[in-house]
């Protein structure tokens, strides 16, 4: 795609300022939309404020663009009702200005896979809330697509860390913790591989997604840091920090106790199996279609409590 071609991302967190900075990189025209001012975003990147919640405010906000990202969140615990309708409008939005529409999606929509490898082409089959709530969103795109009114490309993450993600299960209490010389809270069986995304590979991949004709009207699971069980990952953490990194382990039967408190517990609790059994994402079509150059896994930690480091005293 021409590199004077206007690329929309809709939504500014981690993943959004990070694909903003690698398409603008690239030489592309890129305009970031969010409801309050982004940190962290080049001069060079032109930052609209909309209400993604009004039609008309996010058709306008993608006005010219050849190619929209869907990069959007909502509190993770109200995901059934207030993510949904966002999405519609950034298909309306993408449709309007007949863009090609690159989505960031979760695994969620899969469910229970019982430890088998999370490859592409299984059924959306999940039974929890959350997962069910995503399921119903792919298949709108899907519709969307075969109703002819906008092209698709879906990029699809396992649970995410990086600079700037404090939300997260591999957030705030586990690398700020970690730092401190505090337990890292942890839910299910650290002994188990587990796949964990890391936002800058994500926006790299994304950004392919969105300039490579080859990934229109596909599935692409987003390669990222060699998978790793959660123990491993942690014992680098404690090498990194010159001690032992012990781990608080939250049990199903607490989770919802804890949610009193927390709401990121509450939301999890539903997703507690993730982390009862093997979790790892198979990228290899996404490999062997664009090739990929991840970031290692002891980069991508390092680069990740630096910025915890730099942010002072634990979140």
């Amino acid at each position: 795609m021409a590199e004077d071609q206007l690329h929309v991302v809709f939504g500014a967190g981690q993943v959004g300022r990070a694909l903003a900075a690698q398409l603008s990189d690239k030489g592309h025209s890129v305009r970031t939309v969010s409801l309050h001012p982004p940190d962290g975003v080049g001069s060079d990147v032109d930052c609209r404020i909309a209400d993604v919640t009004d039609t008309e405010a996010a058709i306008d906000a993608a006005k010219g663009a050849s190619v929209v990202y869907q990069c959007l969140g909502v509190p993770y615990t109200q995901w059934p009702t207030k993510f949904p309708p966002l999405q519609r409008n950034v298909i309306g939005a993408a449709e309007h200005a007949d863009a090609l529409l690159v989505t960031l999606e979760n695994v969620y929509a899969y469910g229970d896979t019982d430890g088998r490898p999370l490859t592409e082409d299984l059924p959306l089959s999940a039974t929890t809330s959350k997962g069910r709530a995503r399921a119903a969103m792919t298949v709108e795109l899907l519709e969307a697509e075969q109703a002819g009114r906008v092209s698709i490309s879906i990029g699809r993450a396992s649970d995410f860390f990086g600079p700037g993600v404090a939300q997260s299960v591999l957030g705030a209490r586990v690398f700020a913790n970690a730092i401190a010389g505090k337990r890292c809270d942890f839910i299910g069986n650290v002994d188990l591989p587990h796949t964990y995304s890391y936002v800058p590979d994500m926006a790299k991949c994304l950004a392919t997604l969105g300039t490579d004709p080859r990934a229109v009207g596909q599935v692409w699971h987003l390669p990222g840091p060699e998978t790793v069980t959660t123990r491993a990952l942690l014992d680098i953490i404690a090498d990194r920090v010159g001690h032992t990194v012990a781990v608080r382990n939250v049990p199903r039967s607490a989770m919802h106790v804890l949610g009193v408190f927390s709401p990121m517990m509450r939301g999890l609790a539903e997703m507690s199996y993730e982390f009862e059994q093997p979790f790892v994402l198979d990228t290899s079509k996404y490999e062997a279609t664009f090739g990929a150059t991840p970031t290692l896994l002891t980069s991508a930690i390092d680069d990740t409590m630096a910025w915890y480091r730099a942010q002072g005293s634990p979140r």
